[in-house]
Order: structure tokens, then sequence, then C-alpha cells
């Protein structure tokens, strides 16, 4: 089947004030996003804590950053492969982006601002950490229903305390996985986003302006051994118009080793994966030798 696929993706209301654990709200939400994840990957979430300005003035906020020089945005650089400022590259030379560290973090990203305005830019930071802060109640809320599900809801806890979140902005690339926890994305009115299904369907994603998608990462599908398989995504670029988008990333800690729980491996689902750094994965998967689709298989797949 072709990109103009007729499937839509499932769409899961978090707006609900009684969304708590526990409650039937949540029981009938976590059945939702579960089905969803398996059957498609991801989920086109509704989400309305973060005021309608505060959307708006992420995209204005992104503007200006991308309209700074080259030599300034070129300052960010990260030792972590593709978090720091990416562009100019022959190719995806309509691609840019640039990754905002702890975003959640007032002090994180005032100090970051400072690499693009050394005087500081108090609207920009505050905008930026406020989105990003208001996004990471959605990410942890997903997390916790996702670890229920499988019934390893001991290991919330170490989970949320093993992540942060780094905020990358995207200025429009091949299908791809991204290889953190979770992402949740969010766009200007451009569309282009395809995801794939499980049956290998493209599915064209045209998400409203309260909602965001959301997306596995290849660390979560090794944290889970494989019980939920990573988004594979495109995006395809049509008109004339600049396509913003925004993608929190839950991404594991330095040294943090991610390692399947016992209570996941059993004879049915033997472990898919050795324990791993993310970093140092990486690493590898931006290498010559890890690009392909398998990156992570070839990195620290268990051989049966």
């Amino acid at each position: 089947m072709d990109s103009q696929s007729p499937l839509k993706l499932p769409v899961i209301d978090f707006t609900k004030p009684e969304l708590k654990p526990g409650t039937p709200e949540w029981d009938l939400a976590k059945g939702q996003v579960q089905q969803a994840l398996q059957h498609y990957g991801c989920f086109e979430a509704l989400f309305d804590k973060i005021p309608l300005e505060t959307r708006e003035a992420v995209f204005g906020a992104m503007e200006e950053l991308f309209d700074l020089p080259l030599q300034i945005k070129s300052r960010n650089v990260s030792e972590i492969p593709y978090h720091g400022y990416i562009g100019q590259h022959p190719k995806i030379p309509l691609f840019e982006s640039i990754g905002f560290d702890d975003a959640d973090v007032i002090e994180k990203a005032e100090a970051q601002t400072r690499t693009f305005w050394p005087q500081g830019n108090p609207s920009f930071s505050k905008t930026i950490q406020s989105f990003t802060k208001q996004l990471t109640e959605l990410d942890q809320m997903i997390r916790r229903m996702i670890l229920e599900s499988f019934q390893v809801e001991k290991y919330v806890d170490e989970h949320m305390d093993s992540t942060g979140y780094l905020l990358k902005v995207m200025k429009y690339e091949g299908p791809k996985t991204n290889q953190d926890v979770v992402t949740i994305l969010y766009q200007n009115e451009v569309n282009g986003l395809e995801v794939q299904s499980s049956s290998g369907e493209w599915i064209g994603v045209k998400p409203s302006k309260d909602s965001f998608i959301v997306t596995i990462g290849e660390s979560l599908h090794a944290w889970l051994n494989g019980r939920l398989k990573a988004t594979y995504h495109r995006v395809m670029m049509s008109g004339d118009k600049p396509r913003y988008s925004l993608g929190l990333f839950t991404v594991p800690k330095a040294g943090y080793m991610i390692k399947a729980p016992e209570e996941l491996v059993d004879e049915a689902h033997p472990l898919l994966y050795n324990p791993f750094d993310y970093a140092q994965f990486l690493g590898f998967y931006f290498s010559n030798e890890g690009r392909y689709q398998s990156g992570l298989k070839a990195y620290c797949g268990v051989q049966h």
C-alpha cells in the first residue's frame, strides 16, 4: 500500500482530570495505550495541559532560533551524537535540528540559551522550559501505563530516575527509528510525518493543535525485551512552507545500563539484547558500522 493509506492512528484522551493511577479512567486509557502501541507502535494523544499561547510561542521561538546565522547555531555542540546542532548535511540538506538537554530545568534552559544569545533571552528560555516541563507530565503518565500493562510497575521509580529529557527542535528525512525510550512529537500546521504500522503500511499523520504523537524508541523496545517494537517513521515534504516540529525525547542517563527485567524473560520470550549503555549505543548507531536498520541487534543482540 502506498503512503496515501486511509488508516488513521488511534486517538487517546489524556485530558480527563480524574485520569489517576488506579481509577477506571486510568485503566481504560492504559488498555488503549497498550493496544495502540502493539498494533501501530504509536498513537495520537489529546493533552490540554499546555496553554495555546505557550504552544504558539514555542513555534515563534523556533523561528527566531533557526533564523540565527549558521556560525551561531553551530555553537551548540554535544559529546552525544545528534544532541547538538545538525544542519548543512549533504545527505539531508533541507533539515536542521538543535537539541536542548534537560530543557525542563529552567537553569539548564537558560544556560543553553546563552550559547546563542550571550546576554540571555528570557522569553526564549522560559518558553522552551515551560513547554518541556508541562509535556513531561504526559510522558510520565504514558510510561507508567506501559510498565503497568506488562506487570512490571515495581520498576516505575527506577525507570523514571534513570532517564532525563532532550527537547529537540527541528526544521524541515528516510525512514528511521529513534534510539531513546519514548518520543512525544508536536508540529506546526505543515504536515509530512508518516509512521509505519505493524503490518508495514505507512500512515499519514495529521494531528490536531491539541494533540501530540507518541512513539516508542529502541531503548524501551530493548528494556521490554521486545514486547513493543520501535516506531519506524519518516517525513515526506511537499509545498513551500517550512515544517517545524518539536520532539521530547526521554533518554537514559549516562552510565545507566539498559537491561530487560527478569520478569520479561522466559522460554517464550528469550532475552533479545545484552545490557547496554545508551550513549555508547548512539556512538555505534551513527558510526559507519551501525548505519542500518537493525543497529541495536548488531550492537548488543543475543545470538540464539
